[in-house]
């Protein structure tokens, strides 16, 4: 399978055949495909960018100078207890970011905090913030998936699966 829309188009509409029902949120690493898909087939979920995969993304437009003040700036914006309070705080670090000339770093965090910080809107509870920034959770799963088939080697069929 691969991350196109038409891939994600066909894995959604899948489970939708199968009774999913009530998706108010969908968590990715900012896959084209995934988005537009969210919005065609999921019309009352809302997207959540994978928060690590974002702080990735602009810490790989810093430079190694800046990278301990920028990776503690991120975390600054994503401690924060509101998604005003989170917003206003990565307004003031894109200023700064420009200010060191780091200004691709500051287009990426202006781009994308929106969509990074729909976990902190109220439709959420505070206790699942923590799960639902990132999609950790699942990687975590589909690795455990792998190591243990990796120890099996072939399966004889879907069932043994």
């Amino acid at each position: 399978m691969k991350e196109d829309a038409v891939s994600w188009q066909n894995f959604i509409t899948s489970l939708i055949a199968r009774g999913l029902t009530g998706v108010r949120l969908v968590v990715g690493d900012r896959c084209a495909g995934l988005v537009s898909t969210v919005g065609e087939l999921l019309p009352r979920a809302r997207y959540q960018r994978c928060m690590v995969h974002f702080m990735r993304n602009i810490l790989s437009k810093v430079s190694r100078r800046h990278s301990r003040w920028a990776a503690d700036a991120l975390k600054a914006i994503f401690a924060s207890e509101t998604r005003q309070a989170a917003l206003a705080k990565a307004e003031s670090v894109a200023t700064e970011m420009e200010q060191r000339k780091l200004n691709q770093a500051a287009t990426c965090l202006r781009e994308g905090i929106g969509e990074t910080t729909t976990y902190l809107l109220d439709d959420y509870p505070r206790e699942h913030r923590r799960r639902i920034r990132t999609n950790n959770m699942i990687e975590r799963l589909n690795r455990e998936i792998r190591r243990r088939t990796r120890v099996v080697g072939a399966f004889p069929d879907g069932k043994s699966a």
